[in-house]
């Protein structure tokens, strides 16, 4: 009778337990988070619209324009943010880790951003308060996450777990934040939060913060920049990925096509770096 009662017990381990063995290990997961330029300004082109089918996104919101369904695998073929955003930094960070990276080796990405937010929006406990004084446009975009984008990004990333390994976290955010001092703060308060919400050990997991449009562009912003390099201050496992002669859009808020993959690559040079690898 016992030998039964510890068999069934062992068997019920094993089932709820299962997604630990799932899990793979070449199965690279990154979650990237920000504001417009995480979303991606700059129309995709010709070049772009081919894709190793070793990088994936998963999709954070139902696309019925691109066949595609909430917390599902895709090849990442650009938007990957919402369904009708354009090419951004993730676009060809994921690109140049697959091809740097093993064969056997799979980049997969999670994009939850929204153009014009603050760094707020993430703030888990807070993000409701700052919902409510957004303008009515981007209220629209916050409801495709069911008003909670970072518990959509926890949502979806707790799914990814199943499959792979989170990696890292990208991070592009600031133009809203413009001279805010306790920037810093907040990010890491992001930060942390994900690190509790999804298990991780921050020693595994690095956040990869990108500058906006440089001074060298004219960039309306790139006074921010002196806050960003100061992050790994208050967030020591945190590098800036310098935005410096990244070309941008007639806004000089933007990046452009060109920009975006360059800044793509140097996000992936960087996490590449990290993980002991060279490109």
């Amino acid at each position: 009778m016992k030998i039964t009662l510890v068999l069934i017990l062992l068997a019920g381990f094993l089932i709820s337990n299962s997604k630990v063995f799932s899990q793979d290990p070449n199965f690279q997961i990154y979650l990237c988070i920000g504001q417009s330029n995480m979303e991606g300004a700059a129309r995709a082109e010709l070049q772009d619209s081919t894709v190793n089918p070793r990088f994936q996104v998963m999709e954070a919101i139902n696309c019925d324009n691109l066949n595609r369904k909430m917390g599902n695998w895709y090849p990442a073929v650009p938007p990957l943010c919402r369904c009708k955003t354009n090419l951004g930094p993730t676009d060809y960070f994921g690109r140049t880790m697959v091809a740097n990276l093993p064969e056997k080796v799979k980049v997969g990405v999670i994009v939850v951003a929204i153009g014009g937010c603050k760094i707020e929006l993430f703030d888990k406990d807070n993000y409701a308060t700052y919902t409510e004084t957004a303008p009515g446009w981007m209220k629209g975009m916050i409801k495709e996450y069911d008003g909670n984008p970072y518990g959509r990004l926890v949502e979806m990333a707790k799914l990814a777990q199943k499959d792979g390994v989170i990696k890292g976290i990208l991070l592009h955010q600031g133009e809203s934040n413009s001279n805010d001092t306790l920037w810093t703060r907040k990010v890491k308060g992001v930060y942390d939060n994900l690190m509790k919400d999804l298990n991780l050990d921050p020693k595994n997991v690095p956040l990869l913060a990108g500058e906006t449009v440089n001074a060298d562009q004219q960039g309306i912003c790139a006074g921010m920049n002196t806050i960003i390099a100061t992050l790994p201050k208050t967030l020591p496992n945190s590098n800036v990925i310098s935005s410096a002669g990244c070309a941008d859009g007639p806004d000089n808020l933007h990046f452009s096509a060109a920009g975006y993959r360059e800044l793509g690559k140097r996000y992936a040079e960087k996490m590449l770096s990290l993980l002991g690898l060279k490109n």
